[in-house]
């Protein structure tokens, strides 16, 4: 009776290692691969037609509350902005929004 009760604890114990294993090394894929998807797939989003458009879309507001803003309006929206767009591809950008992101650049820098 002893030898059944300790083979089967031995069969219990045995098949929870095996599992511990397998879900150990998913979680191990997981924590290695996890990441460089999530960049991949980032990445893949930064280049749609739909994520640039709305980024447009939105510095032209932001260069149109700058226009229209007094000069503390001008230096809160300005630092916004280039929190904001500062890793933004802005070769992508149209010329007047390139030349608006170098002046609040430069207002940055006084």
């Amino acid at each position: 009776m002893m030898k059944i009760i300790g083979l089967t604890l031995l069969g219990i114990i045995v098949l929870l290692g095996i599992v511990w294993i397998g879900e150990g090394n998913a979680f191990f894929l997981y924590k290695v691969f996890a990441p460089a998807q999530a960049a991949v797939e980032r990445q893949v989003f930064e280049q749609t037609k739909s994520y640039n458009q709305g980024m447009i879309q939105t510095l032209r507001s932001e260069q149109l509350q700058y226009e229209n803003g007094d000069d503390k309006t001008k230096d809160m929206v300005a630092s916004y902005v280039w929190g904001q767009y500062a890793d933004y591809n802005q070769d992508t950008l149209p010329e007047n929004l390139k030349n608006f992101m170098s002046e609040v650049h430069n207002r940055l820098k006084k």
